[in-house]
C-alpha cells in the first residue's frame, strides 16, 4: 500500500462580516468530508466529479498543501501530517503534483530551463552540467526539443506548457504523481496526446498515478479503479474496466447521461449546513429521483455491494 486516506475531512469556516452577523450564523463548507481509500503501487486511481465536488481540495490535503480537519493520510504507513520538515521534503519528492493550471505554476519571468532546474536545486541534485543533461533528457521524454530550455512559458502552447509541468514533476524521479485536471483547457487532440504521454511515462518510470478530472471518459479509459465524489464525499468506488456497466449510484448514472436529476432546491453553497448537521441526510437527496424518507435524515455509508464495488446509497441493496 503506497498511499492510504483514512476518514479525511477538510472543512472551512466562513465567517460573515461583523457588521452583518446579526441573524446570520457562520457556516461550514465541507470541501472534503470523511473520505477513505487506498492506492496500491503501480495503480491508476481515478477521481471524478463536477466542479466543486472537493477533488482539488482532496489532492492538496493529501500533499499537505492545506490543513486537514480530521482523519489522516498515510504514505507507506507513515502519517503525512506527523512528518517533520525533513520527512515532508522527502515525501514531496516521492509524491509529486501535476497542477490543473500550468500557466499559473510556471514562472513567466523564467525560461523553461530555469523552471525545470529549480526542483533539482531545492533537493541538491547534481552539479550544473549534470542538471542540464538531466533536463534535456526529460524534455525529450515528454516529446519536447531541448531548444525549449531557452523559451519562456508565454512562447508555448497550452499543450507544451502542460508537458513542461509534467517534465518538472518527473525530474525528481517520484514514485507517485497526483495529477489534478492535467488536460483541462486543452483541445481534444492535445488532451489525447497528453493522456497517452502520461500513461507511457507511467509505464516507463513505474509510477503510481492518481488522476483527478471532471472528464469521465478520460478517467474511465485510463484508470484501474474510479472513485466518484459529490459534495466532498465518495459516493461510489468501482473498477475502471467495467465502470460504465457497473455504475449504480444515481449521481454516477447522471454523469454517464443515463439518469435524470431532479432540479435542486435553489439554495446557496454551504447553506445546507445551516439546515442540517454533519450527519443529517444524503447530500444528493434533493437531486435524486430515487430518494427515500431515510435519505433526508441519515447520511449513507460507503459499503461494498459486490466484489470491489462500493456505493453510498440507501436505495441500493447489496447484490
Amino acid at each position: 500500500m503506497i498511499l492510504e486516506v483514512r476518514h479525511l475531512s477538510t472543512h472551512y469556516l466562513v465567517r460573515h462580516n461583523p457588521l452583518a452577523r446579526f441573524g446570520h450564523r457562520d457556516h461550514l463548507i465541507r470541501a472534503v468530508d470523511d473520505v477513505s481509500f487506498a492506492v496500491t503501487a503501480g495503480e491508476v486511481f481515478g477521481i471524478i466529479g463536477e466542479s466543486g465536488s472537493g477533488k482539488t481540495t482532496l489532492a492538496r490535503t493529501m500533499l499537505r498543501l492545506c490543513d486537514s480537519t480530521a482523519g489522516d493520510v498515510l504514505h507507506r504507513g507513515r502519517s503525512v501530517f506527523a512528518m517533520d520538515s525533513a520527512e515532508l521534503k522527502r515525501y514531496r519528492r516521492s509524491v509529486q503534483p501535476v497542477f490543473q493550471d500550468a500557466d499559473s505554476t510556471l514562472d513567466p519571468r523564467q525560461h523553461v530551463g530555469a523552471i525545470l532546474e529549480e526542483p533539482l536545486l531545492i533537493h541538491g541534485i547534481g552539479d550544473a552540467a549534470t542538471r542540464r543533461q538531466h533536463i534535456r533528457a526529460m524534455l525529450e521524454q515528454v516529446n519536447l526539443s531541448p531548444s525549449f530550455m531557452q523559451r519562456h512559458p508565454s512562447e508555448l502552447s497550452g499543450g507544451q506548457r502542460q508537458r513542461v509541468a509534467l517534465a518538472r514533476s518527473l525530474l525528481l524521479n517520484p514514485e507517485m504523481l497526483i495529477a489534478d485536471e492535467p488536460t483541462s483547457g486543452l483541445d481534444p487532440l492535445v488532451t489525447t496526446q497528453v493522456l497517452a504521454l502520461m500513461l507511457r511515462l507511467k509505464q516507463d518510470h513505474g509510477l503510481t498515478l492518481i488522476l483527478i478530472s471532471h472528464d469521465l471518459e478520460t478517467v474511465a479509459y485510463a484508470s484501474d479503479r474510479i472513485a466518484v465524489m459529490y459534495r466532498g464525499r465518495i459516493v461510489e468506488l468501482s473498477g475502471g474496466e467495467d465502470f460504465a456497466q457497473r455504475a449504480s449510484h444515481p449521481y454516477t448514472r447522471f454523469l454517464l447521461g443515463v439518469e435524470r436529476r431532479v432540479p435542486e432546491i435553489p439554495v446557496l453553497e454551504g447553506v445546507h449546513e445551516h439546515i442540517h448537521g454533519a450527519e443529517d441526510g444524503c447530500a444528493y437527496a434533493n437531486s435524486c429521483p430515487h430518494h427515500l424518507h431515510v435519505c433526508h435524515s441519515i447520511s449513507p455509508e460507503l459499503r461494498e455491494t459486490s466484489q470491489g464495488h462500493l456505493i453510498a446509497c440507501h436505495a441500493i441493496a447489496p447484490e
